[in-house]
């Protein structure tokens, strides 16, 4: 556990702060409270490598084989300490003292993980034994890319039914941006498709990070491009929730750091008012 002096806060999101293999809290600026977070791969590997990204020698990868005794064990542990201790007490500030939600995120893409629909199936039967809100959400959170695998997809079946919801990484429309950003060569049909996959299994809300490289931020070639991307989902009928429109808020681990930094507040609010402006909600976090 963090020492008794140790506040919890947005800045810090190591998943190893309370000494567990796949269980660690956050305070997460864009839940607004206790993230509970599940990681999947705590061999820092990830089929993706965004420039932005904050896992500490992340390499290429998908999860290891997932101990489902041992996670069972530590989300037992954890929440009891959350909801029967005095964790809340002793490291988190007054103000985000509410479990928000339960997020699959950690340090890689969850979805790699082969037992990913056990996993949902492991969380929903944990949550029954524990006084917990009504509405406590379980967030998953990805890049999208393994949409098409069965387990998946049981798996986000199971999460609707746990007042779940996907946040689905697309930073960039342009190929060669996603390529720079993301390192991925996923197209945009196969996004497509994969958003479709996603909508019509579970609520699901597109989560886009931007921010400046070399003092520059996102072109006008590339916001025009998402917006019409984002537009023809919309004249598709595609269910989206909406946008979570986000900046950089900590220090990247990637070689690509000393290039990043943040977005003005003003720049981001006009990119957000123009994707309100297609008939989205949007969330934004600075």
């Amino acid at each position: 556990m963090p020492s008794k002096s140790e506040r919890l806060n947005t800045a810090d999101h190591s998943r190893d702060n309370v000494g567990l293999t796949y269980v660690y809290p956050v305070i997460s600026r864009r839940a607004g409270g206790v993230s509970i977070g599940i990681n999947l791969n705590p061999n820092n590997a990830c089929n993706w490598r965004c420039v932005y990204c904050q896992v500490p020698d992340l390499k290429r990868g998908s999860a290891p084989r997932v101990d489902l005794n041992k996670l069972e064990i530590e989300l037992r542990s954890f929440l009891h300490e959350l909801v029967d201790g005095d964790f809340m007490q002793k490291y988190v500030p007054l103000e985000a003292r509410k479990i928000h939600d339960i997020a699959l995120s950690g340090n890689g893409e969850p979805t790699s993980a082969l037992e990913f629909d056990q996993v949902i199936a492991l969380i929903a039967r944990v949550k029954k034994d524990f006084k917990l809100p009504a509405d406590l959400k379980t967030v998953l959170i990805t890049n999208g890319s393994l949409m098409n695998r069965p387990v998946v997809q049981a798996g986000l079946k199971l999460m609707a039914e746990l007042n779940g919801e996907v946040w689905f990484k697309f930073d960039r429309a342009l190929s060669e941006e996603r390529q720079h950003i993301n390192n991925t060569h996923i197209s945009l049909k196969r996004i497509r498709n994969h958003l479709q996959i996603a909508t019509s299994l579970c609520p699901t809300w597109l989560q886009t990070c931007v921010f400046q490289i070399n003092g520059e931020p996102p072109s006008e070639l590339e916001t025009d491009a998402y917006l019409k991307f984002i537009r023809s989902l919309k004249d598709e009928g595609l269910p989206l929730q909406g946008v979570l429109l986000y900046g950089i808020a900590r220090p990247s681990l990637q070689p690509e750091a000393p290039l990043l930094s943040q977005v003005s507040e003003s720049w981001l609010i006009a990119y957000g008012e123009k994707i309100k402006a297609l008939g989205l909600t949007v969330k934004l976090n600075p």
